[in-house]
């Protein structure tokens, strides 16, 4: 067979990194190596890969068809490389997990290390999902765990799940924006006239989500929680976020808590896990997410 999946895994780093050199630090090697390895791939299938007639090389339409159904097969060769490692050991050779953006990470830097000290090489990706997103990396295998996940899951099944416990809400703005001095309760008409900050859903399958915004208010949309704080402390814009994000802002006066008619009430949060992988790595997590509860502080046990 004149294809390769060394081939193949060499074009899909090139089109992920934007160039043979950054590829080549990728996959730990030489930029001759990688240039060779195309070079052979476009001699051995007779076509054209790479067009190098512009500064910087770039897939033909042939290339971009070969990389897509290519990339199936990457898939898949590691799907079986998985699948015959947790036959042997019981291990994943890899587990995802996917974070809500309502609970930052650090909580679970010290169940990684735990985990480090138990795992016989199973590789950990951790991920941080925006409302949806969290679903949707689950449902799409993105995820094999998602923790902090929100509203009602997808249908169709396929996954498991179990209350973590519920977060609460906080409307806030800057202390120099004008409905800080608002002595009564906001209302929707007061505070649709004021852009809100809000995190982008990344959600790439399911429908994206909103939440807590009014149809017709202008919004500014921001990479991540802590993004979101930073522009409400810029005065740029109002908005809900959890409460224990802000708890020494709110002390500090970096931030205001504004009373409104209609509070948003608590939300409930799940974890979830994909009930096709039954490894011990997931089931190490699951146990250790029970027992020591790493977000105690930052969520209302159900």
């Amino acid at each position: 067979m004149r294809l390769t999946l060394d081939a193949l895994a060499v074009l899909d780093a090139i089109a992920r990194r934007g160039s043979f050199a950054a590829a080549a630090d990728e996959l730990h090697r030489v930029p001759s190596a990688i240039t060779y390895t195309v070079h052979k791939l476009e001699q051995d299938l007779d076509v054209q890969v790479f067009d190098r007639s512009g500064h910087r090389a770039r897939l033909t339409p042939v290339g971009e068809t070969l990389l897509a159904e290519g990339r199936h097969l990457l898939r898949a060769a590691g799907e079986l490389e998985c699948l015959v490692r947790r036959v042997a050991t019981g291990w994943e050779a890899e587990l995802s997990i996917a974070l809500s953006a309502l609970l930052p990470l650090t909580p679970l830097l010290p169940l990684v290390e735990a985990f480090d000290r138990e795992t016989p090489g199973t590789r950990l990706r951790l991920g941080t999902e925006v409302l949806g997103g969290v679903w949707d990396a689950l449902v799409t295998g993105r995820a094999d765990l998602a923790i902090g996940a929100s509203g009602d899951g997808p249908v169709g099944g396929g996954y498991a799940s179990r209350a973590l416990g519920t977060i609460g809400f906080v409307f806030v703005c800057a202390p120099q924006h004008p409905l800080a001095r608002s002595e009564v309760p906001l209302g929707e008409e007061t505070i649709l006239a004021s852009r809100a900050i809000a995190v982008a859903d990344s959600s790439r399958v399911l429908a994206p989500r909103t939440a807590a915004l009014l149809s017709g208010q202008p919004v500014l949309t921001v990479p991540s929680m802590e993004a979101k704080i930073d522009a409400h402390r810029a005065g740029l814009g109002v908005g809900y976020v959890p409460r224990a994000w802000v708890r020494e802002d709110l002390a500090a006066g970096r931030l205001c808590e504004c009373a409104v008619e209609h509070p948003l009430p608590p939300a409930p949060l799940y974890l979830a896990w994909r009930t096709g992988n039954g490894g011990r790595g997931l089931k190490w997590f699951l146990r250790a997410l029970e027992e020591l509860a790493p977000w105690r502080d930052w969520l209302d046990a159900e």
